[in-house]
């Protein structure tokens, strides 16, 4: 998949508030219109402060390098059946990079497990030209701009919730599975759902790993499956076999008759 906002990241209008982004996210005919909007997000004056100057200082070992700086848009097929949520880009992963998870530890675990599962035609994702291309997979977050400390408030999360709206709706003919990554995805998820005319639970299910909710009347379903940061990787909280079980239900759940 050839990332165009990569390309031209100045295609889409810059959206300077909650009320811009709202509109430009419903006006997106297509997701490659939505990912230059993404791209081009100024929205939340906190993230934009904190993400360019990440951009600017850059880590020792990256020194050398010119970091994206700006909203990460999703990555993945436009007719995926499967969408990965997560929390938001890594400061120098997706930050320096332009694509969801990758130059980061936590992109080496996940793309590792979506090419174990078929999902990816390669298990490493170090550059936005590196070659790795999704299978029926896309990959979106919850805040499109690296937080500090990874710790975006409610409003921010709020304020870029369009995008996500949005973007939802658009993959919604083909979409049938969405693995959420971690708590933080998993509350942003359901006020997104219900904005397409989803019916979902109440109260809202709780996360765990694992956990799975069915929502029938829209042909989804939504898996809960620990993120793939270090503190669950490295403590063991996180295992490759947990995690390859995970998408091992997602593409199972790919091929069940739908119901709508």
């Amino acid at each position: 998949m050839t990332l165009e906002y990569l390309r031209d990241p100045g295609a889409g209008p810059a959206a300077p508030d909650a009320a811009a982004v709202a509109s430009l996210a419903a006006a997106a005919g297509n997701l490659r219109v939505l990912d230059a909007g993404v791209a081009s997000c100024r929205a939340c004056p906190r993230l934009v402060t904190w993400r360019e100057q990440v951009a600017t200082d850059r880590r020792a070992a990256f020194a050398d390098q010119r970091y994206w700086g700006r909203p990460v848009p999703g990555f993945g097929p436009e007719d995926a059946p499967i969408g990965i949520l997560g929390l938001a880009p890594a400061a120098h992963g997706g930050n320096r990079t332009g694509r969801m998870f990758t130059g980061d530890r936590s992109g080496d675990w996940l793309y590792a497990a979506l090419f174990r599962a078929g999902l990816a035609n390669q298990p490493t994702s170090i550059s936005a030209d590196d070659g790795l291309e999704l299978e029926r997979t896309r990959i979106m977050a919850a805040v499109r701009c690296a937080p500090p400390d990874n710790k975006p408030s409610t409003v921010e999360r709020d304020t870029c919730r369009p995008w996500l709206d949005r973007e939802l709706a658009l993959l919604r003919p083909s979409l049938r599975v969405i693995v959420v990554l971690g708590g933080f995805g998993w509350a942003a998820l359901w006020p997104s759902l219900r904005t397409l005319g989803v019916r979902t639970p109440a109260p809202r299910p709780q996360f765990g790993h694992g956990v799975e909710v069915a929502l029938p009347d829209a042909g989804l379903t939504v898996l809960g499956c620990y993120h793939v940061s270090q503190q669950n990787t490295f403590t063991g909280r996180l295992t490759e076999p947990m995690l390859d079980a995970v998408f091992t239900r997602a593409l199972a759940l790919t091929e069940t008759p739908e119901v709508r």
